[in-house]
């Protein structure tokens, strides 16, 4: 008999020994609980006699139907697709110890972020543990279940994972304006791709859009100004209720850097009318009906970054050849690029906060603190 029984990796199933082979990974339908149907319980109202008489059982199961319909969509789909696969790592991981992931023991929780923290295959950033933390505390407030995420063990072991590892994320570095120039001139005037690539970027950047934002514009959205393009952005990630966002899209100084008319010119050439803005291109130049997925936008990013350079490297430009590593970039590089070149211009923050729409003036300040960095800086003023 175990002398721990009060241990959850000893209770269920029982724990393997050592001896025992691992045991393969079960698909998603096999980890025992899944994330729980955002369903109310029936109320009182449809039980007893408050039910209008006149309400049919169809009508009921309709409006049970939308409430649930309206519960699922309190949060982003982004954010439920990754709970949804969190939870799946989560159970598979208990199936694999024979524990049982609902109702999850806190010291269960505690090893499992354990067991994902340090060096190792199974490693997973600090970001990530945090989520799946966030995650398993939604599926057992959706199905109705207490989870102490307080709880003594549980915390202690979560504090010490983050002083240990970190909680800074590794941040992408800034397409800056002089950087994006660079990103932009390996771009031909022709082909449709180009010209997308050009119009992407260069709205992505003026905008400071979020990736997913930037994707998910529509013809509709935009109209016409004497000073450039109104864009109504429908829903972002800090308008989560789709009030609607309205961003200007001034014309630029340089032809071959206006936002506003690459994208004209990205519509014209590519016959877009109405619909998505930015779509999909085959490898022979043909425009498809599909949005960019919000990934596609790092992966222009990257594609634009490793071809400024190859342009470097053909002419000697050894230090900017460096800079330009794709794995420093992604599509977040052109938001955090446009705040730090506003910053570094000297734009007061409350109307970079405007294009950026950050609601917290913290947030900003370390896009900011990299910008100045070297402006007004004290030790350059000591005379070494």
């Amino acid at each position: 008999m175990s002398d721990t029984p009060s241990d959850p990796l000893h209770s269920g199933r029982g724990a393997r020994t050592s001896a025992e082979p691992d045991a393969p990974t079960p698909a998603a339908a096999d980890v025992g609980p899944q994330v729980p149907p955002q369903v109310p319980p029936p109320l009182p109202v449809w039980a007893g006699a408050g039910r209008p008489a006149s309400a049919s059982a169809r009508n009921v199961a309709d409006i049970e139907a939308a409430t649930a319909d309206y519960a699922a969509r309190a949060r982003a789909e982004n954010t439920r697709r990754a709970y949804r696969a969190d939870w799946v790592h989560f159970a598979a991981w208990c199936a694999r110890y024979g524990a049982s992931p609902l109702p999850a023991d806190p010291r269960l929780v505690a090893r499992y972020l354990s067991a994902h923290a340090g060096p190792g295959p199974e490693q997973l950033k600090v970001s990530t543990l945090r989520r799946r933390l966030s995650a398993i505390q939604h599926v057992h407030r959706e199905a109705g279940l207490d989870f102490d995420s307080r709880q003594r063990d549980l915390r202690d072991v979560w504090s010490g994972i983050r002083r240990t590892h970190g909680t800074q994320p590794a941040a992408k570095a800034p397409t800056v304006t002089e950087e994006l120039r660079a990103l932009l001139e390996p771009l031909g005037t022709e082909r449709l791709l180009d010209l997308r690539d050009r119009a992407l970027l260069l709205v992505g950047f003026a905008g400071c859009y979020r990736r997913s934002e930037l994707v998910a514009l529509d013809v509709a959205h935009l109209a016409r100004h004497r000073d450039g393009l109104v864009i109504a952005t429908p829903r972002s990630k800090t308008d989560q209720e789709g009030e609607g966002i309205e961003k200007g899209i001034p014309f630029g100084v340089h032809a071959e850097t206006c936002p506003v008319s690459a994208l004209t010119r990205w519509l014209e050439a590519a016959g877009i009318a109405d619909g998505p803005v930015f779509r999909e291109v085959t490898r022979h130049g043909r425009v498809q009906p599909r949005r960019l997925s919000d990934r596609a936008v790092a992966l222009v990013v990257k594609r634009s970054v490793e071809a400024a350079r190859r342009v470097a490297l053909q002419r000697g430009q050894w230090g900017l050849a460096e800079t330009f590593d794709p794995r420093r970039y992604a599509g977040h590089s052109l938001r955090a690029g446009f705040i730090t070149s506003a910053a570094a211009a000297g734009v007061p923050t409350h109307d970079i906060m405007r294009q950026s729409d950050h609601k917290r003036e913290e947030t900003l300040r370390r896009y900011i603190r990299h910008a100045t960095v070297f402006r007004q800086n004290a030790a350059a003023k000591v005379g070494l």
